[in-house]
């Protein structure tokens, strides 16, 4: 098969899926779980049924594509974060900053309910185990710097911060977040005690 009909054939592939998925991204932010059928699927994102099903099996397929391209796109909001910022530190404030608005974001949304129904798919375990490596590796680098604490093991301070930020999802303002964020940073600060053991 030419590689021009195949690149064809993949882009409109994926055209499709992303319609699909934007159409019932948007059903659940209007109504919730309950308004995502595969009959409205499937006109909203202007295609038939026939040729949805050929893509998902069932609503269930849909949720779950759904909630790993949701996941994927936070964490890739988290990376570009880092590649923006500057020194070891900067890299590790603006990704515990965007980490917690992007918590504070998903506060009272329908995407909530597409969490929790998918809560305990496989692909949620992988990427709260990367998620926790990637700020475990930047408090790494901090620490190198002396700007954050020696005194207690990288994935401890990790653990700390990811439970500490996910408060963010209570709060009312992007203020308070940041608040969080500046008092889960000042937990991180050097001591004078010895490097852990």
């Amino acid at each position: 098969m030419p590689k021009l009909w195949t690149d064809t054939i993949e882009t409109h592939r994926r055209e499709v899926r992303d319609a699909v998925l934007d159409t019932t991204a948007g059903l659940i932010a209007e109504n919730g779980l309950v308004a995502v059928t595969m009959s409205r699927v499937a006109e909203g994102a202007g295609i038939g049924r026939a040729t949805l099903y050929k893509y998902f099996g069932d609503v269930a397929s849909i949720l779950l594509a759904c909630h790993e391209r949701q996941i994927v796109s936070h964490l890739k909001q988290l990376v570009d974060a880092r590649d923006k910022a500057g020194d070891a530190v900067q890299r590790l404030h603006v990704v515990l900053e965007r980490y917690a608005l992007i918590t504070n974001e998903s506060r009272g949304h329908h995407d909530n309910e597409l969490a929790a129904s998918m809560h305990l798919g496989p692909h949620v375990n992988v990427a709260a185990q990367h998620l926790r490596l990637f700020i475990q590796q930047l408090l790494s680098d901090a620490i190198g710097t002396g700007t954050v604490r020696d005194d207690v093991p990288p994935e401890e301070l990790a653990s700390y911060c990811l439970h500490a930020l996910n408060a963010a999802s209570g709060l009312r303002t992007k203020a308070a977040v940041r608040r969080l964020v500046a008092v889960t940073l000042s937990g991180l600060q050097p001591t004078t005690t010895s490097r852990y053991n």
